[in-house]
Order: structure tokens, then sequence, then C-alpha cells
């Protein structure tokens, strides 16, 4: 029994640290979520805090913009990352330097929308660029505008986040067997049809993975917001995890915040769920 239990007695530091960091937080936010918290003034609320999030159009309107910003950003970076991955897998330079393309993910969430936020705004270098380029007569606010104060979102996270799908996609191209691509090239088949007819089905249930891996970090998207946009114009660019942060840190509603988190929660989790079912079942067949 002691032989057994050693293999535990390894990892349970370990799990003990991660139920702490994880699951400590979230029965305290769902315990939360059912009173009216104002500092250490609580009472009890019911259901009321749930209720409220049906009528709240402040709570829609950033779901809608997580929503948006999110199924644009994702969209391209799938596009980008697997048009890279499909025409770059076989090289040998991409299996040596695969590193080099995770550069823009090293740098800080922070750092990121910093740089960015000068390009777009503070510096107006991409202003000055298109002006240069005769495309524009004058400086543009890209924070006055709702759809340009989305893009510099999307435009931030698309640029740090899009080789992280890259690396995934090619690990999976990289990870078929080649002689199935050998095979359906000695039969006529042409490169285009291999990748579709082939390649692509084959790696569905990772891309599956990479993006709900992806969305749920989009669903968070915070620095970006708080760093550039602060969710102007008009709310415009407040996604649901800026919004819970302002709820929670500027009007001290904590147990609205709470509320809102779990519910954020359950959907994230269901989405996820429903996504990996119908990809995996896809992948099989």
């Amino acid at each position: 029994m002691r032989r057994k239990a050693f293999p535990y007695l390894l990892v349970a530091p370990a799990m003990i640290f991660l139920l702490g960091i994880t699951l400590y937080p979230g029965v305290y936010a769902m315990y939360q979520s059912f009173f009216f918290v104002r500092f250490n003034d609580w009472s009890f609320a019911g259901l009321g805090n749930y209720t409220k999030l049906l009528s709240d159009n402040e709570f829609w309107q950033a779901l809608w913009n997580t929503f948006v910003m999110g199924a644009i950003a994702l969209s391209l970076e799938c596009v980008i990352a697997i048009t890279i991955a499909a025409f770059a897998y076989r090289d040998p330079w991409v299996r040596s330097w695969r590193i080099m393309f995770l550069m823009p993910m090293l740098f800080m969430p922070s750092a990121v929308a910093f740089i960015w936020k000068l390009a777009f705004n503070d510096g107006r270098i991409v202003s000055d660029l298109l002006m240069r380029l005769g495309l524009i007569d004058g400086n543009l606010d890209f924070l006055g505008s709702i759809w340009l104060a989305r893009l510099t979102l999307i435009v931030a996270d698309v640029w740090q986040w899009t080789p992280f799908l890259f690396i995934i996609f090619v690990a999976a191209l990289q990870g078929q067997d080649a002689e199935m691509e050998e095979a359906a090239r000695l039969d006529g088949a042409k490169w285009r049809q291999i990748f579709w007819n082939i390649s692509l089905p084959l790696m569905m249930p990772i891309v599956a993975v990479a993006l709900i891996l992806r969305g749920i970090d989009i669903i968070t998207m915070f620095a970006s917001v708080f760093i550039i946009t602060g969710g102007t114009p008009g709310g415009a660019t407040e996604t649901i995890s800026y919004f819970i942060y302002r709820i929670g840190f500027k009007t001290f509603n904590f147990g609205y915040a709470s509320a809102i988190s779990v519910v954020m929660l359950a959907i994230t989790v269901t989405v996820a769920q429903l996504f990996v079912k119908r990809f995996f079942r896809s992948g099989r067949e």
C-alpha cells in the first residue's frame, strides 16, 4: 500500500497548490455571488445578482463586444496560422528555428498593448505610414471610432497570438504520416487536394483544442483593453473581463461581479464541451 501511495504523495503538494489557487477562488466567487457585497457589508441576495444580468444592457453589450472582437481575431489567427503552416511544415528551416516563431508570445501582454497603443494612437505611427502611402489625408483618431478602436485590439491580439496557433498546426502536420501524402501524390492528387482532403481532416481535433485554448484566452482579454482603449468609445471595446473589473473594482459591487464571473465560467465550459465533441467526432470520422 505504501508503494502504491508513494506516487500520489509526490504529486500531492502540486495538486494542493493548484486546487488552492483555482478551486478555492471559484467556490468563493460562487458563494459571494449570492450576496450584495460592499466591502465588509454583506447582505443575502439569493438569485438577485443573476436576475439583474437579464436586464443589464451593459453586460450584454460587453458580451457582444467580446464575441465580435474575439470571433474576428480568432478567425484571422486561424486562417493566417493554418495557411503559413500548410506552406512551411515540410521546410527543414521551420523545424530548426521553430522557437523563433514564438517570439511575439514571449512579450508580456501589457508590453504588447503599450507598443500598439504607441503605434496606433500616441505615436500616430500607423497614421503617418498611411499618409506617406497616400491612403489618407490626415491623422486617424483610432479611439474615436468604434471599428477603428476595435481594430487596434484585434491587430494587437493577432500579432501576438497567431504564432501560438502556427506552432501547434505545424506540429500537427509534421506528426502526420508522410506516406499517406506520398500515396495520394502518386495517385495524381494535387497539393491543395491533399491538404483539404487528407491533412486538414486529420488535424481537426488538434485545431479544435487550439481554438478552444485561444478562445478562452480571448474571453479573458483584459490588458490590451485596459491599456489601449479603456473600453472607449462609449463602451464599444469593453470586453466581459474588463466589465467584471469595472463592476468589481470601480463600483465595488463584488457580489454582482462574482455572479458575472460564474455565468461566464458556465458559458465557457459549455461551449468548449460542445466544440470538443463536434470536432473530435469529425476527426474520428
